[in-house]
């Protein structure tokens, strides 16, 4: 394909960062025109390594000035501890919380009686079909994606980013943050949430099942903060 260079000096880098375990897959659907579209990788962390210090490992993976960071879930925490590091011209957070306030209960209560700590998550067989339930993948590909990233799952990173989502501490969101939720949504309910854009009945991997959505509420957010 041949790239216009007037175009290309004008383009925009859009960093992208997945949910736990997850890799670029579960970005296959995102339709941005004049924006060039990057993946940050997750890595290994050291042994109780602060979320601040991973954050910025992680930056090493932005080659550009002022990014528009896009999560997905911990991805999206993990662009809020970003942004408190570097310049960003946006952060648009998808099936993700804000703050440690909109975390659910039993997750909070778990991460005060360091619950995660006695009883490591992990995957069991038995449960794959509720987790299924709880992250609303509906299609054979959907649920395959799901099961290969269980399977190739790293459980030093999982442990360790269960423990940093459990016990985040953050209490005030970027002014140049876009909160995308869904009123479905079983990982972090609606009901603590006050997102700029609700997807109705989107669960909280609609960002491939509501994929349609998902990118025209994207795209209105960078249309209007266009420069």
């Amino acid at each position: 394909m041949t790239i216009d260079p007037m175009t290309f000096n004008y383009m925009k880098h859009i960093y992208c960062i997945s949910g736990l375990g997850a890799d670029e897959r579960v970005f296959s659907k995102f339709q941005f025109p004049q924006h060039e579209i990057h993946f940050i990788k997750w890595i290994t962390p050291e042994k109780n390594e602060s979320i601040e210090a991973y954050a910025k490992k992680l930056i090493v993976q932005i080659h550009h000035d002022n990014p528009i960071l896009i999560g997905l879930s911990f991805g999206g925490i993990m662009c809020i501890e970003i942004a408190r590091q570097i310049k960003t011209e946006l952060i648009i957070i998808i099936s993700s919380i804000k703050s440690n306030n909109e975390l659910p209960l039993w997750m909070r209560l778990s991460g005060k009686l360091k619950l995660n700590r006695l009883f490591p998550m992990r995957s069991f067989k038995l449960i794959e079909s509720l987790e299924d339930y709880n992250l609303g993948v509906k299609t054979k590909e959907e649920k395959e994606m799901v099961h290969d990233y269980r399977k190739n799952i790293n459980t030093v990173y999982s442990n360790w980013a269960i423990n940093a989502i459990l016990n985040w501490k953050n209490k005030t969101a970027p002014k140049n943050l876009y909160h995308i939720h869904g009123d479905m949504d079983r990982i972090f309910s609606i009901k603590k949430i006050k997102p700029d854009y609700t997807i109705h009945n989107g669960g909280h991997f609609m960002i491939l099942n509501k994929s349609d959505e998902v990118n025209k509420c994207i795209n209105s957010i960078l249309k209007a903060n266009m420069k």
